[in-house]
C-alpha cells in the first residue's frame, strides 16, 4: 500500500519540479521534492496520505492568495 502511495505521490511531485524548473519558481521545486522523497521516511499509509495531500495542496493555496 505505501509502495503506490509513495508512486502517485512522486508523480505529482514530478510533476511539480517540472512545472517549478519551467516557471522558475522555488515553491514548486521545493514541494516537488518533498513530494518525491517523503515516503521514504514515513511508513505508515495514513501519514503518507495526510503528508502527501498537505504537500500537494501548498502551491495551490500559494496561487490563489491564501498565503
Amino acid at each position: 500500500m505505501t509502495l503506490f502511495l509513495g508512486l502517485i505521490f512522486g508523480a505529482v511531485g514530478t510533476v511539480y519540479l517540472y512545472l517549478g524548473k519551467k516557471d522558475h519558481d522555488a515553491l514548486y521545486l521545493i514541494v516537488g521534492f518533498l513530494l518525491i522523497f517523503y515516503p521514504y521516511i514515513f511508513s505508515s499509509a495514513i501519514m503518507i496520505i495526510v503528508i502527501g495531500i498537505v504537500l500537494s495542496i501548498i502551491p495551490y493555496a500559494h496561487s490563489r492568495g491564501f498565503f
